[in-house]
């Protein structure tokens, strides 16, 4: 059987980082969650934090390349894709909303989506369902039910890991029973940003 690619984007922006460390939790609970169902997986971590100057030069050109393209292109191949922020003033990052600014606007329309993030206070939870989920409706993703949050208090209860498990399970069900994704031919043609700004 083909492993599924699982793709990971993480958002933090301090080395260690809280986000990473959520990311990397989410990634191996979905792989285990897999491999419990006889799918073999292959994850991935997309750092936003390396591709910061390039993901400015792309709004600004309107082209990506080199490593930022390398991590597009294996968002747009994944079978599923988890997405992590931390939550700045009630929302995802800037540097998260610039990543999928300049994706593809197909990219992820009909893909599984798993959001997360990492918060100050259990009270930014709602940003999941305020600002995460209708910008991966827009993008026609579809978004598990159980979102994550993480917030300094959960880092030492059996709560987080619950929630990481449950999520993982459902994002696991979801490409279990779907087709692999089409890989992103490298040698295709890639769509700049100013082309997005154009078409729409």
């Amino acid at each position: 059987m083909t492993a599924r690619r699982i793709v990971v984007v993480s958002a933090g922006l301090s080395t260690p980082s809280s986000t990473r460390l959520l990311a990397d939790r989410l990634g191996a609970a979905t792989a285990a969650a897999l491999d419990s169902r006889g799918v073999p997986a292959e994850v991935e971590v997309v750092e936003l934090r390396e591709h910061a100057r390039a993901l400015a030069d792309a709004l600004v050109t309107g082209f990506s390349t080199g490593a930022l393209r390398s991590a597009l292109d294996a968002v747009a191949g994944a079978d599923a894709v988890i997405a992590v922020t931390p939550v700045f003033t009630g929302s995802y990052s800037g540097l998260f909303k610039t990543f999928f600014d300049v994706l593809e606007p197909d990219a992820l329309a009909g893909r599984p989506v798993l959001v997360a993030a990492t918060a100050g206070s259990a009270r930014h939870t709602l940003a999941l369902d305020h600002a995460m989920r209708p910008l991966f409706a827009h993008l026609r993703a579809l978004v598990v039910p159980t979102g994550v949050v993480a917030a300094p208090e959960d880092w030492a209860g059996g709560d987080l890991s619950t929630r990481v498990d449950r999520a993982a399970a459902e994002l696991a069900d979801l490409v279990a029973g779907r087709q692999p994704a089409r890989r992103t031919d490298p040698f295709d043609e890639p769509t700049g940003f100013a082309d997005l700004l154009r078409a729409g």
